[in-house]
């Protein structure tokens, strides 16, 4: 099973990965985790040393490496990476998408504090700059985001979601 998790940042889409891929059984990934791996530096050092671009093609083969050398997994991709050079498509013939819906209110709470820092896109920003911004950036990945297998809710439980899978597994 390769199972893919998608939705802004701050969605939650890590820690769904990691509580479904406790109860599958299967490894959890998180792409930025592995981008900073391959890359051998944090993603804010990437966007600020070398700027989106890059990053975002570093993000694609990132993505591509995990599907080719794995043969099962819950991934927890970026926000944006299934927005860029057809990586939804390539996640939705490796596998299984789920684009974890929550309100871009819910996501301006859970970033309050130091999160934001981590966040290239969004660190710069104050309240209300982030909550356009934010509405915005999801106004225009949301037709994308549309595009997974499955639209989760921030309600439902592990194992409403695992039912939901059960007959695509």
């Amino acid at each position: 099973m390769k199972l893919f998790i998608i939705g802004l940042p701050g969605s939650g889409k890590s820690t769904l990965g990691e509580k479904l891929a406790n109860q599958l059984a299967i490894p959890f990934l998180d792409l930025d985790e592995v981008i900073e791996q391959s890359a051998g530096r944090p993603i804010r050092e990437i966007f600020a040393r070398q700027g989106e671009e890059v990053f975002r093609k570093l993000e694609q083969q990132s993505l591509r490496k995990v599907i080719d050398q794995n043969d099962t997994f819950v991934l927890a991709t970026g926000g944006g990476a299934p927005c860029f050079f057809n990586n939804l498509a390539a996640m939705n013939q490796a596998g299984t998408t789920l684009f974890l819906d929550v309100p871009v209110p819910i996501i301006i709470q859970r970033m309050q504090g130091n999160q934001i820092t981590d966040r290239p896109l969004l660190h710069e920003l104050d309240q209300d700059r982030l909550v356009e911004e934010y509405t915005a950036k999801f106004e225009k990945r949301l037709p994308t985001y549309r595009q997974a297998h499955f639209t989760i809710s921030q309600n439902m439980t592990t194992d409403e979601i695992l039912a939901l899978l059960s007959p695509r597994s």
